[in-house]
C-alpha cells in the first residue's frame, strides 16, 4: 500500500505540474523528469554515485550515505519484506540522492541488485522501500559460429552472447571436450535470451544445438518427458548426459597431456605421464567427473599433493591432485554424486604452479581422460522418438541444413 501510495502521490505532483500554463501564450511547462522509473523526482535531488564497498554491511553502507545508525537499524527492520539486508554484494552500484538546500538531508538510496533489479529505500520522513524491474525483452535467436581464435571471440564476432558459451559448456559436458576444440569446429544453435537496455543478461534456454567437428558431430535437442530426468538427447534418442563428465573443472586450459615420454618440470626425468594437467587458478571448484565412493583423501607422498581417489562403476577410478584443500565433508568411505564439488585448485607437491593433475583408470590400466567414451545413460522412452525425429527435422530446417 505504501508504495502505491508514494506512486500515486508523485503522479498527482507531476499531474499538477504539467497542467500549470507558464508564460504568454499560456505554454505548458514540461517536467524535466516524471515519477518513473524510479518512483520519485530524481532531478529535483542532488546524486551521488559508488558501490559498496568490500565487507560492508547494509548498515555500513547507509551510515557512509549520510544516514543515522538508528534510521538505519529502523530502515533495515521495515523493508524485511522487500530486500534482505544480508544480501548487500561488493561491487554492486548505488546512488544516494540528497536534497538541494543548505541541510543536503538524505532522501533516497538506489541499491542495485543486478542488472534489472533496483532496490529503492526511503530515507527520511517515513522510512520504506520497493523495487523496480526494468523492462526487458525476450528473443528467439540463432546463432551459428565456426571456431576462428576462440569460441569466446568467435562468439562474440557472430553476435551471439558469451553467456550461451556456459549452457552449451553444460549442454555438452558428457559429449564435446571444450578444451581442445579446434579451428573449424562449429556451432549451430536455437535459443531463447533476455535482453536489458540493450544487453544480453542471461540465456533462458537452448533449445537446439549441433556441433560438427568434420569428423564427429552431436546434436541436442530440449525435450522434457516430465519424469524430471534428462532433458537434451541425440536425435537418435539417447541422453547427452551421460556416466561421467568432459571434465572434472570450467574454465582452464590444459597445459599437458597423456603420454608416456614427458620430462618432469622439477626433477627433469623422462617418465610417463598418464595424466591430463589442467592450469587453474588456486581455488577453482574440481568435480567428480561421475557418481562413485572416495577411496583416497589424504596426502600424497609421492609427490601429487592433496589427492582424491574416487571409484566407480563397471571398473573405473579417478584421481585428482595437487589440491589445494578438500570440500566439506569428504573423506574416505564417503558416496559422490557426477558434478559434486570434492575440492580446489592448488600447487601441493612436487608442482611448479597451480594446476589439476587428472587421472582416470580402467580395471587398473591408465586411459587418456581426453579420449575416454563415457557410458550411456537411459535412452528416451520409445512413445517420444518419433515426436524427438520430427523437431529434430524441423530444427535442422531453421538453421539452415
Amino acid at each position: 500500500m505504501k508504495r502505491l501510495f508514494i506512486l500515486f502521490s508523485a503522479f498527482l505532483i507531476v499531474f499538477s505540474s504539467c497542467g500549470r500554463h507558464g508564460g504568454e501564450g499560456g505554454e505548458v511547462k514540461v517536467q524535466k523528469d516524471t515519477i518513473y522509473p524510479l518512483g520519485f523526482l530524481t532531478d529535483a535531488f542532488a546524486v551521488d554515485s559508488s558501490t559498496v564497498h568490500n565487507g560492508e554491511t547494509f548498515s555500513g553502507v547507509m551510515g557512509r550515505l549520510g544516514l543515522g545508525s538508528g534510521d538505519s537499524y529502523r530502515l533495515s527492520e521495515a523493508v524485511d519484506s522487500v530486500f534482505d539486508v544480508r544480501r548487500m554484494r561488493a561491487g554492486n552500484g548505488v546512488e544516494a540522492y540528497y536534497s538541494t538546500d543548505s541541510t543536503r538531508h538524505l532522501e533516497y538510496v538506489v541499491y542495485h541488485n543486478d542488472r534489472i533489479r533496483s532496490t529503492i529505500f526511503k530515507c527520511r520522513d517515513s522510512l520504506y522501500a520497493w523495487t523496480y524491474d526494468k523492462p526487458v525483452q525476450n528473443e528467439r535467436r540463432i546463432t551459428d559460429v565456426t571456431i576462428k581464435s576462440s569460441l569466446w571471440n568467435d562468439m562474440r564476432a557472430a553476435g551471439a552472447s558469451p553467456l550461451l558459451i556456459v549452457d552449451l559448456a553444460e549442454i555438452y559436458a558428457w559429449t564435446v571436450n571444450f578444451f581442445g576444440l579446434q579451428e573449424g569446429d562449429r556451432f549451430r544453435v536455437i535459443y531463447d535470451q533476455t535482453v536489458c537496455d540493450g544487453e544480453v543478461v542471461k540465456i533462458d534456454s537452448v533449445e537446439f544445438a549441433v556441433y560438427d567437428s568434420g569428423k564427429f558431430r552431436a546434436g541436442a535437442i530440449r525435450f522434457d518427458q516430465g519424469d524430471g530426468g534428462n532433458k537434451y538427447w541425440s536425435e537418435k534418442g539417447e541422453s547427452l548426459r551421460k556416466a561421467f563428465l568432459k571434465a572434472p573443472l570450467q574454465y582452464t586450459r590444459i597445459s599437458s597431456r597423456f603420454t608416456y615420454h614427458r620430462k618432469h618440470p622439477i626433477t627433469g626425468v623422462v617418465r610417463p605421464h598418464t595424466a591430463v594437467d589442467y592450469a587453474a587458478p588456486t581455488g577453482t571448484p574440481v568435480h567428480t567427473i561421475g557418481d562413485g565412493t572416495v577411496t583416497v583423501c589424504g596426502w600424497d607422498g609421492s609427490g601429487g599433493g592433496n589427492r582424491i581417489r574416487i571409484r566407480h562403476m563397471n571398473g573405473y577410478e579417478t584421481c585428482y591432485m595437487h589440491l589445494s584443500k578438500f570440500a566439506s565433508g569428504i573423506k574416505a568411505g564417503v558416496r559422490v554424486a557426477q558434478g559434486d564439488v570434492i575440492g580446489y585448485v592448488g600447487s601441493t607437491g612436487h608442482s611448479t604452479g597451480p594446476h589439476l593433475d587428472f587421472r582416470v583408470w580402467k580395471d587398473g590400466t591408465p586411459i587418456d581422460p581426453l579420449s575416454m567414451i563415457s557410458p550411456p545413460s537411459e535412452p528416451l522412452k520409445s512413445e517420444n522418438l518419433d515426436s524427438l525425429g520430427k523437431m529434430y527435422t524441423a530444427y535442422l530446417k531453421e538453421v539452415g541444413e
